[in-house]
C-alpha cells in the first residue's frame, strides 16, 4: 500500500473514530449503538472542525443506483447537522464498507478515501486510514480484498436483487466477525503477526514521510504506541466494545473511551 500522495493541509480541532459496525449483530443492538454514537457526536459537535470516520462504520454497505441500505437515520441526521455548521467529514472505507460509492459524498458532502492518506494537521504530519491489509505476507486476505474490489465482480453482485445481495453480505459479515473475534492460540498468533506488520508498515512510511502521528482503526483495540523519533501510533478501537475515539483539541491529542 503506497502513501506517496501529497498531504492534505488542515487546522483546528479534529475527532477520529472507527468500527461502529452499524447493522451488527442485529437491529436492536445496532440501534442502541447508533444512539450512543449520536450522543457522542452531539457532544463534540460544537468543537469539531473535522471529523474522521476511519472505516467499518457499517457492518455492510452496498449502493445500487437507486437503493442503499435502510436505516441509520439518527446517524445521518446528526452528520448532516454537523456539515451544515461547517464540520468537514472524512470517510475512509474499511473492509466491511468498502463498497461505499457516491451516496455519502453526494448527500452529506463527505470526502471519501479508499486508501490511507497523508494529512498535515496543525503543522503535524499524519498518516490516516482504516489500517487493514498492511501485511504483505497475508496474501489470502489481500486476494480476497482484491476480489471484492474488482469492478466486474461488483457489477455482477449488483445484478442481484437487493434483498438477496444484502442477505448474502450480512451472512458473510457475521462469518468474518466470528473468525476475527476468537481467543484460540492460532487467533492470538495471527493478531500478533498483524500488529507487527502494522508497526513495520508505519516505520516504512515514517522513513519516507517523516511522520508525527499515525491513526488507524480496524483492530478493535484502542492503542497508543510511542515509536521512534517522537512518532506515535494511535488505534481508535471500536464501538462494539470500547466506545473509544481520538480527539485533537486545542493542540492536545488524547485517546478516550
Amino acid at each position: 500500500m503506497s502513501s506517496t500522495n501529497s498531504p492534505i493541509v488542515i487546522s483546528g480541532n479534529a475527532f477520529f473514530a472507527s468500527d461502529f459496525h452499524f447493522g451488527a449483530p442485529n437491529a436492536e443492538a445496532s440501534r442502541e449503538r447508533e444512539v450512543r454514537v449520536v450522543q457522542w457526536l452531539e457532544k463534540i459537535a460544537p468543537q469539531a472542525d473535522h471529523l474522521f470516520l476511519l472505516g467499518d462504520i457499517f457492518d455492510f454497505w452496498f449502493e445500487y443506483k437507486d437503493v442503499v441500505p435502510k436505516g441509520y437515520y439518527l446517524f445521518f441526521s446528526q452528520l448532516a447537522k454537523m456539515r451544515a455548521k461547517g464540520t468537514e467529514i472524512y470517510f475512509f472505507t474499511g473492509n466491511h464498507d468498502m463498497w461505499v460509492k457516491h451516496y455519502l459524498e453526494d448527500e452529506f458532502g463527505m470526502r471519501i478515501f479508499r486508501k490511507e492518506q497523508l494529512f498535515e494537521i496543525n503543522g503535524k504530519r499524519c498518516l490516516i486510514g482504516h489500517g487493514d491489509g498492511l501485511d504483505p505476507k497475508d496474501r489470502g486476505y489481500r486476494f480476497i480484498k482484491w476480489v471484492f474490489a474488482f469492478p466486474p465482480n461488483i457489477a455482477l453482485y449488483g445484478a442481484l436483487p437487493p434483498r438477496w445481495a444484502f442477505a448474502i453480505a450480512r451472512a458473510c459479515s457475521r462469518g468474518s466477525r466470528a473468525q476475527s473475534s476468537g481467543t484460540s492460540v492460532k487467533h492470538e498468533e495471527r493478531a500478533r503477526k498483524q500488529e507487527q506488520a502494522t508497526l513495520n508498515h508505519i516505520r516504512q512510511q515514517h522513513q519516507q514521510h517523516h511522520l508525527d502521528y499515525v491513526m488507524y482503526g480496524h483492530r478493535h483495540l484502542p492503542m497508543e504506541v510511542s515509536m521512534e523519533e517522537n512518532l506515535v501510533y494511535f488505534n481508535t478501537g471500536d464501538w462494539l466494545t470500547h466506545s473509544s475515539y481520538l480527539q485533537w483539541v486545542d493542540g492536545e491529542v488524547k485517546l478516550l473511551c
